[in-house]
């Protein structure tokens, strides 16, 4: 005899109640029904509100407690970062030492280079019993951020690190710096010294690259010359800097200043005494020959913020979204002085 759709249904919510979270296929295998049924079981008790729904996975609406006895991880979350990006990384340990004081465990993920490679890499790890989501897009392009509107369903608590989202995320959990004024501090520590030829050289294929752009077109505004150029730009740097005359330059991030550097002083030009140089990420910055002023986005504290907002979602579930922004810092080191009117 053909069990009930209903009675069908309140199995369905006893396991899941009895698990916190469960694969959709699964749930196939155990009540004996093919994943088509289940799926539309799973479908109708989320629209009537019974659980939640994620990718592959059905999870229950209440806060759940695995026994201890169990060897699935207790309050397990998700940490998914990109591969080959040390800035992040410092902000993935300030995440993972936050979460593991607050006794939970966490799960690392790493993206490859790779587009759209993300989105399964989520997939497979939303199907392990965990309770939250934190993630740190590569986003190279505005059209990559936009295709990533799935992020705002996947089915638990999930927030946003080193991100400022826009469009159909802008109602997303996240924690970035503000980096606007991360390039008022460069900009503001050069004219103090008396530079107003400043050429900011920056990439564009990033979030934080794409705001420093568009902060320091706002900020520069009322410089003697100021221009935004490819941090990779065929012609060099070096030229271009002496075409503008400029007397100061801020590039981001690290590396890229670190062998700017090199190559003024491979050129007979003075760092800091006919060019200063402002790094923009401080990860290897002080570790140049000449080390450098660098602005100082606060990477460890965004994730350690993120990691808390998480926790904060997990044991208030339902409350408002949060955005938060944190202040980068300026490290004055040996990089920049003071111009000298010849």
């Amino acid at each position: 005899m053909r069990e009930p759709s209903e009675a069908r249904r309140q199995r369905i919510l006893a396991v899941i109640a009895s698990r916190g979270t469960v694969r959709v296929s699964d749930l196939a295998g155990e009540l004996d029904v093919s994943i088509v049924t289940i799926r539309r079981d799973v479908e109708e008790l989320a629209r009537l509100g019974k659980l939640r729904r994620g990718h592959g996975v059905a999870r229950s609406l209440a806060p759940f407690e695995q026994p201890v006895h169990a060897e699935a991880p207790n309050g397990a979350v998700a940490l998914v970062v990109p591969e080959r990006h040390t800035y992040l990384y410092e902000t993935m340990n300030g995440a993972r030492k936050a979460l593991e004081e607050a006794g939970m465990r966490v799960v690392l993920h790493i993206a490859p280079q790779v587009k759209g490679a993300e989105r399964p890499i989520v997939e497979r790890a939303l199907a392990e019993p965990v309770q939250g989501l934190l993630i740190a897009p590569r986003w190279r392009t505005q059209e990559e951020e936009a295709a990533d509107d799935w992020l705002a369903e996947t089915g638990v608590p999930t927030v946003l690190m080193e991100r400022r989202p826009g469009g159909p995320l802008r109602a997303m959990n996240s924690v970035c710096s503000d980096h606007w004024y991360g390039m008022h501090l460069a900009v503001k520590h050069l004219t103090d010294l008396g530079h107003r030829r400043i050429v900011l050289a920056a990439r564009d294929d990033s979030p934080t690259a794409r705001a420093l752009r568009k902060a320091f077109k706002e900020i520069s505004a009322d410089l003697e010359d100021a221009i935004t150029v490819r941090s990779t730009s065929e012609t060099g740097l070096v030229g271009i800097l002496r075409a503008h005359r400029a007397t100061a330059t801020i590039l981001h991030g690290d590396e890229d200043a670190l062998m700017l550097v090199q190559q003024l002083m491979d050129a007979g030009i003075r760092v800091p005494g006919r060019c200063s140089v402002v790094a923009y990420d401080d990860v290897v910055a002080a570790l140049g020959s000449i080390p450098l002023t660098a602005i100082a986005p606060p990477k460890t504290e965004v994730g350690k913020v993120a990691a808390q907002l998480l926790i904060r979602q997990l044991q208030s579930p339902g409350q408002s979204a949060e955005r938060v922004e944190l202040l980068p810092e300026l490290k004055v080191r040996s990089s920049t002085e003071r111009l000298t009117v010849s």
